[in-house]
């Protein structure tokens, strides 16, 4: 294959993707050269692999016709002491969906595993299926296709209990409220938005006006978005700010640049915020972005973030990028773990997102494959809503707030939480795509 044929338009820093704007050459897409049989979209992925992966020099080298699928060559071939889940192949108009319009098929819920056997829903997003039927945080999901979920986890079925990645699929739910009263529907998947910024809220602590925003995903719309969010604090007088990531799996490095404009402001314009490093083949491309001046920007002189395992990769890069300016302090548990990025390289109506180069702070920090760890541990407590002061994550973040210190409790904790990322759903952890969007 020619290996400087394509121009690739899309860089992102996701939970399994990247990050930047430059635009790199990839090998022939497979659609255009009319290589599209499996051998063809195979041979794809392993060229440029070959080319961008960030580990290139220990890919294998097995025949190319032995696979059924890219999917399974990426799966076979990926360094696996680090890439376990980081790259992935997506279908093209998923892709396009969710990075230009927060999008995506499915019920419109979100679900944290609470236990060996219980499964609790964490979000719902307004205009799905889901909503309608009345499902809420808090609720316990209790069997998914006629399938109990102790069941379900048990045995692993979790991972393909809610069926198809298509619009009109079916699944019946059965579910209890925390006041014990159980109910059943049967849900639809449809197109879904996730709305980015999904809370903002200003509180008195002491004698600071403290901000919040609960900020769902960095893709195309959350610009906008952002910007009004902190218009409105701005407006509040906030001088402190809580940053809500506990759900955010990535997105789009520019609106993670943005954000980052917003929380530091004067204070960090012009300076850098994150640093791409590429494998010896593409040290040309290794790029610096730096702080924009945005005029809605808080100036902060630190920042509180709240975090979970389903923080990643664009929200971590928020939290290494401010650090070298200001004291960030996480409350929570600790996060995903993702200080690499991918380049999307399209082919035969899919996109691969290999890792492609490492993300560094303005310190050459981005040593937290195994997550960023919390500060101050806390509870992503369902039992209240999000943006509920009696909320015990965002109970933490303003008691620290108040007092300059984690409460007992969590100081209690954190050297545990500091050593795992509390209990997350196992498909997310295996399902790059899954990881990425947090929902079903």
């Amino acid at each position: 294959m020619n290996t400087r044929a394509l121009a690739l338009p899309l860089v992102l820093l996701l939970l399994s993707c990247g990050g930047g704007s430059s635009s790199p050459s990839t090998p022939t897409d497979t659609a255009v050269s009319g290589e599209c049989a499996t051998a063809g979209q195979v041979g794809f992925v392993r060229d440029t692999l070959r080319e961008f992966y960030y580990w290139y020099t220990e890919l294998p080298d097995p025949d190319v016709s032995s696979f059924a699928s890219p999917e399974a060559y990426l799966e076979a071939v990926r360094y696996r002491p680090l890439d376990t889940s980081y790259s992935y192949i997506n279908s093209k108009a998923a892709s396009d969906a969710f990075f230009s319009d927060s999008q995506f098929i499915g019920f419109g819920l979100s679900y944290r595993q609470t236990s060996t056997t219980d499964l609790r829903i964490a979000q719902v997003f307004p205009d799905g299926s889901a909503a309608e039927a009345g499902l809420r945080r808090g609720d316990y999901l209790v069997a998914i296709g006629g399938r109990a979920v102790s069941e379900l986890l048990q045995t692993g079925a979790i991972a393909t209990a809610f069926g198809p990645d298509e619009v009109g699929a079916t699944v019946a739910f059965v579910w209890r409220t925390p006041a014990g009263a159980e109910r059943q529907a049967t849900l639809t998947k449809r197109l879904v938005t996730i709305p980015t910024v999904s809370d903002t809220a200003a509180f008195d602590v002491g004698p600071n006006r403290v901000g919040y925003v609960f900020f769902r995903n960095f893709v195309r719309p959350s610009t906008a978005a952002l910007d009004a969010a902190f218009a409105d604090l701005v407006a509040q007088g906030a001088t402190d700010l809580v940053l809500d990531l506990r759900y955010n799996g990535g997105g789009l490095v520019e609106v993670a640049q943005h954000l980052a404009g917003l929380v530091g402001g004067a204070g960090t314009s012009g300076q850098v915020f994150v640093e791409f490093r590429h494998n010896d083949k593409n040290e040309s491309r290794n790029t610096s972005y730096v702080f924009e001046s945005l005029p809605s920007a808080l100036d902060l002189p630190r920042l509180v973030v709240i975090q979970t395992g389903g923080s990643a990769s664009a929200s971590e890069a928020v939290v290494n990028g401010l650090r070298p300016y200001m004291q960030v302090t996480t409350i929570g548990s600790r996060s995903f773990g993702k200080p690499v990025g991918q380049y999307g390289f399209e082919f035969c109506e899919k996109v691969l997102f290999p890792v492609a180069f490492l993300v560094a702070n303005a310190h050459g920090e981005a040593d937290y494959f195994d997550g960023i760890p919390a500060d101050c541990a806390a509870d992503d407590d369902l039992d209240h809503p999000i943006a509920d002061t009696a909320e015990a994550s965002l109970a933490e973040a303003l008691f620290f707030l108040r007092r300059g210190r984690c409460s007992a409790t969590a100081g209690t904790e954190a050297q545990v939480q500091a050593r795992r990322r509390g209990l997350w759903p196992e498909p997310f952890a295996a399902d790059p795509w899954r990881q990425l969007i947090g929902a079903y």
